[in-house]
């Protein structure tokens, strides 16, 4: 079941990072290892009582003069309407109610989204409830006092938007055909490459507005097996600004990921790998999805007999975080290796669902501790009793040892190397759990 998305929508110093920050709580902390992708603090998974969503920072608006300063608020709001489930559009009651409030709300109204309207900076309720009424101008419903620097009125402000978020998930959790998100910087090449293998295979058997994502689903029909590839480039936004269509290429990438079972990232071959393609890319490994990398427009490359080999050296460099990735050369234009995609994703979706038997891991684990011992500090090493796995998509491995402070992470390196080496798990990343139980 995909996570709601809700989208934080503001001026500038109203307090979005801060808000942001205090929902996010330490989930950025403990993610920041990922190249790249949290550092952005785009996007966040936060849990609310028995809930949990994902939660998005708009951002990117900086105070400026006239028209431009209009036209990033609109791009801004336009971003929350396109891609949230509920949007929380947050004022600063000591700034009070600004034309551009106004401005930003005439969008939102329009938008058939839920809006809720918070007002921020009250840290005291009794001195600044008088101006918190002066919001209700901006019709967009009852103003909610908080204070996110305080964290005051925050439970509230979450209570009102849980009441938004899609009661009616069954459907989707019943639908069991593999999802493909096709994502990637605009004109990449995603929306040529489903045209291509929706021609080929001249079957549409409907497009449909994805759930809540307004991303276009598509189903494809090969050899018999029905496929729903979710494409998100039909919808990117004209925008001269380049930051803001990066920001808002991977809020859509998030919420495309969200719903998938296999991720395949495409790539320029003209332009080469990017950081901003290792973002998106790090969206996918960080959500655990399979993930292919498709390097697109292949065809308009002058090759010789190491140009293959000098951009798949490039990617892994770039892409060092997920080596697991699958790789793929392709022209979305001719044709080219097009059809072997299938083959390819029907791998990563075994691999991305493959149980392993706990005698023959336990084996495994046994003979890479053979061949090198576990690490030690102070005298005391690093016992491993017993490993299992204790779920798929990704495939998800418990470590039972002596102390979890000697389990350095170049040891599960070492580990997941052994594991891959013995079983595949091709086009998918691999989870590890470290519990400590004491020795008898």
């Amino acid at each position: 079941m995909s996570r709601p998305v809700v989208a934080v929508v503001g001026r500038p110093n109203v307090g979005k990072s801060t808000l942001f920050n205090v929902l996010a709580g330490e989930r950025i902390s403990i993610v920041q290892d990922t190249p790249g992708v949290t550092r952005d603090r785009i996007y966040a998974d936060v849990n609310w009582l028995n809930m949990s969503f994902t939660l998005i920072d708009t951002g990117g608006i900086e105070p400026d003069s006239g028209d431009m300063m209009l036209s990033r608020m609109r791009e801004q709001a336009q971003i929350a309407i396109d891609t949230a489930d509920v949007i929380i559009f947050l004022t600063d009651v000591r700034q009070g109610l600004v034309d551009a409030d106004s401005k930003v709300a005439d969008i939102l109204r329009r938008a058939r989204k839920p809006v809720i309207l918070v007002v921020n900076k009250v840290d005291s309720f009794e001195k600044f409830m008088p101006d918190v009424y002066e919001f209700y101008n901006l019709g967009i419903g009852d103003p909610i006092p908080i204070s996110a620097a305080s964290r005051l009125g925050i439970g509230d402000m979450l209570d009102e938007v849980a009441k938004h978020f899609p009661q009616d998930v069954e459907e989707e959790e019943e639908d069991e055909r593999p999802k493909v998100a096709i994502i990637g910087k605009p004109n990449v090449g995603k929306s040529s490459l489903i045209n291509h293998l929706v021609g080929e295979e001249r079957v549409i058997v409907s497009e449909i507005a994805g759930t809540t994502r307004d991303a276009i689903d598509t189903e494809i029909i090969k050899d018999g097996r029905e496929y729903v590839f979710i494409d998100t480039a039909g919808l990117r936004r004209k925008s001269k600004i380049k930051e803001e269509l990066e920001r808002f290429s991977i809020i859509r990438a998030v919420t495309a990921v969200e719903r998938a079972d296999v991720v395949v990232v495409v790539i320029d071959a003209t332009e080469g790998v990017t950081e901003q393609d290792a973002k998106i890319a790090g969206i996918a490994h960080e959500r655990g999805k399979g993930v292919i990398v498709a390097v697109n427009k292949w065809d308009a490359i002058e090759k010789d007999d190491k140009t293959i080999y000098k951009h798949t050296d490039r990617i892994r460099e770039v892409l060092s975080f997920m080596p697991y990735a699958q790789l793929m050369f392709i022209s979305a234009k001719t044709g080219q290796r097009t059809q072997k995609l299938f083959e390819v994703i029907d791998a990563v979706l075994e691999n991305h669902s493959m149980r392993v038997a706990t005698g023959v891991l336990n084996e495994i684990v046994s003979e890479a501790v053979a061949l090198q011992q576990p690490p030690s500090d102070k005298g005391r090493r690093l016992k491993i009793y017993y490993a299992t796995q204790v779920a798929v998509k990704p495939p998800t491995f418990v470590i039972f040892v002596n102390d979890k402070k000697l389990m350095h992470f170049s040891y599960v390196r070492y580990l997941e190397n052994r594991i891959r080496d013995a079983f595949g798990f091709q086009g998918t990343s691999l989870r590890f759990i470290i519990r400590e139980r004491k020795e008898r």
